[in-house]
């Protein structure tokens, strides 16, 4: 008998549920360390250490409406995984429910937007990863992961910030200057703090409807080496959770990618697990902290 993991403490049916957590095993466009096709799994597996009771929001996930999907069906290109992606997660959203996607790689990223920006007329967009990602295609593949965010900017919203970013070509830079992209260096969130770029970043944005994408290669591969390209001089454990924490009560959708646990001892996937488990703790607390 196969034998399918689910998230601790997805306890809900999907009817009931509020959120709706499921694994997207794709990476074909990866460019440096394939592997996070195993990610959601490992997240899966990773969730079992944790407790329910989250003592910073006093909630426990047991006695939430949390339900975990599974891992939905990928293809081998990424045109048509994203095709099918925008569908499965366009029915989440239209019942009211919040996706919470595991990835894979971070291309996966701009169909649960696109899902997510389908009734919103105001989504904001903020994207925690070390890399610009603005390229227009890489390597000959358009939807590529290293292209994400100049799809997500053309195709969805320029209603944009990212966090983390320390990497990318001179003509990503440059892209960024032109195109007036906001963003944030590790050096900034050092320098400003978590909790003044969050208010920055809300004020900047102009709205109360957010997705919150974390590309855990945002983080410093000391605290999560796991990664299909690991970037030192990166965001702390502390500042992603902190980060989190900030922003899961306007979120509308979640993503955690780009984790890819063949390279690690396991570490990459629990910070991963233990981050989601913050989002929706944080979300279902908002207002509480």
């Amino acid at each position: 008998m196969f034998y399918q993991p689910l998230m601790t403490d997805a306890l809900a049916e999907y009817r009931d549920a509020q959120y709706v957590i499921f694994g997207v095993p794709f990476d074909r466009t990866s460019s440096y360390r394939a592997g996070s096709r195993h990610a959601p799994d490992a997240m899966r597996k990773a969730s079992e250490n944790f407790e329910s009771y989250n003592p910073f929001f006093d909630i426990d996930l047991a006695e939430l409406a949390i339900h975990d999907a599974g891992n939905l069906e990928v293809y081998s290109n990424v045109d048509d995984t994203l095709s099918d992606l925008y569908y499965d997660v366009r029915e989440i959203v239209k019942e009211g429910k919040i996706p919470i996607m595991m990835g894979g790689e971070h291309s996966l990223s701009l169909s649960c937007i696109k899902a997510c920006a389908k009734d919103v007329e105001d989504l904001g967009i903020v994207v925690l990863d070390a890399h610009l990602d603005l390229r227009s295609e890489f390597e000959g593949v358009k939807y590529s992961h290293a292209c994400v965010s100049r799809h997500i900017i053309e195709e969805v919203t320029d209603n944009y910030v990212s966090i983390g970013v320390r990497s990318g070509p001179r003509e990503e830079w440059d892209f960024a200057e032109e195109a007036g992209i906001k963003y944030y260096t590790p050096e900034d969130v050092f320098e400003l703090g978590t909790r003044e770029i969050i208010r920055e970043t809300m004020d900047y944005l102009g709205t109360e409807n957010i997705y919150l994408s974390l590309d855990m290669d945002a983080l410093d591969p000391a605290y999560a080496p796991g990664l299909g390209t690991p970037e030192p001089f990166g965001l702390q454990s502390m500042d992603a959770r902190d980060f989190v924490r900030g922003f899961a009560p306007y979120a509308i959708g979640f993503d955690v990618v780009e984790i890819s646990p063949v390279f690690d001892s396991g570490q990459t996937a629990i910070l991963g697990a233990k981050l989601l488990r913050e989002f929706i703790a944080a979300h279902a607390g908002r207002g509480t902290k």
